[in-house]
């Protein structure tokens, strides 16, 4: 399907990134090892956004009534993935943060409601583009590009946020079901991950260098990988609540030793995407929504270090995130302010 046949509506799943984004950094500041003044109020008002652009975009996107056209079309198909993460990431920021301004209970509900919905969602994209791409779409030998990790990385973000869930889960049956649910969406998405990995290495190294608005979508691997790095970290400090003592301490070391080697692939990762960048920056990179994959993964970057940090106690862990969040915060800022003026001066923008 050629480029000018994709469904080019008012609004594309891929847009869904931005809510990603903008909860990340606002989620990513509740989780630093190091405080600073005003950044929990900053944090809290930068939540309350990404909440509402999710509503907007949800009745929007609801309103048009294009899934089917979007599902067919074999690019657009990989956004599938950022409705699911934006209502998980909206959903671990209520808890983190929202419940200054709602109440400790209604934010508990909320995030209920937002992980169950953005889990179901997640784990059915999961599935169904896949799908797709075996049974449906066609594709060329140098068609792989960032975007298929989307599809795959939602239950990852569900097994790290839910892990802020599992204390919460009714103790016994339930609370241990949540834990091992979680665990088991963490290897669906990291072996899904590294495969889709390979397939897009291979693509980079046997066929041109990609360029233009596909090149920031080489980031998301650095968000998959950090994603894991912080699942991993989120369930060991909940396993001790539904888990015997040996499994706990287990969970515990794998965090940390399996944690620590996945950050090693993922920095690796990352100064791979930044050097494509910087080259494709020095020819001209226009904006494109596709701008946004620098922001989660950044995000999911300073959350991954801040765990590290968290079970190591190692500064190098602790000032890594600190300046990986004012990075991410910079970057946000920028895209953001793109996106603004996109959207002003034309609306009317690509999946």
């Amino acid at each position: 399907m050629h480029a000018r046949d994709r469904p080019r509506g008012p609004l594309a799943p891929g847009w869904f990134a931005a809510v990603m984004g903008t909860g990340i950094v606002a989620a990513a500041a509740a989780t630093l090892p190091r405080g600073f003044p005003g950044l929990d109020a900053a944090a809290t008002v930068v939540w309350a956004g990404a909440a509402l652009l999710l509503i907007v975009l949800t009745a929007r996107y609801l309103g048009q009534r294009t899934l089917r056209a979007h599902a067919v079309d074999p690019v657009t198909a990989q956004f599938f993935g950022a409705p699911p993460m934006a209502l998980l990431t909206v959903g671990a920021g209520t808890l983190l943060l929202g419940r200054r301004l709602i109440g400790e209970r209604a934010a508990l509900d909320a995030d209920w409601a937002l992980w169950s919905v953005g889990t179901v969602l997640g784990l059915a994209a999961a599935c169904t583009v896949p799908y797709l791409m075996v049974t449906r779409h066609r594709y060329t030998p140098d068609a792989a590009f960032g975007g298929w990790l989307l599809p795959v990385v939602p239950p990852m973000v569900s097994a790290a946020t839910g892990a802020l869930l599992v204390p919460r889960a009714s103790a016994g049956q339930p609370r241990l079901a949540m834990l091992l649910g979680c665990y088991a969406m963490l290897g669906l998405g990291l072996v899904a991950v590294l495969l889709v990995l390979a397939i897009v290495y291979s693509r980079l190294v046997h066929h041109d260098v990609p360029g233009g608005a596909v090149v920031p979508t080489v980031w998301i691997g650095v968000g998959a990988l950090d994603q894991a790095v912080t699942a991993l970290g989120a369930l060991a400090t909940a396993a001790p609540s539904a888990l015997p003592a040996p499994y706990a301490r287990g969970s515990a070391v794998a965090a940390l030793l399996c944690g620590l080697g996945l950050w090693g692939f993922a920095l690796l990762w990352l100064v791979l995407a930044t050097a494509l960048t910087v080259r494709e920056i020095r020819r001209g990179l226009p904006f494109a929504p596709t701008w946004w994959s620098f922001i989660f993964p950044l995000g999911a970057a300073v959350t991954g270090t801040s765990a590290l940090a968290a079970r190591t106690g190692s500064q190098l862990f602790v000032w890594s995130a600190v300046v990986l969040y004012a990075l991410l915060v910079t970057a946000w800022a920028v895209v953001a302010w793109h996106s603004l003026r996109h959207v002003a001066g034309r609306p009317e923008g690509p999946g």
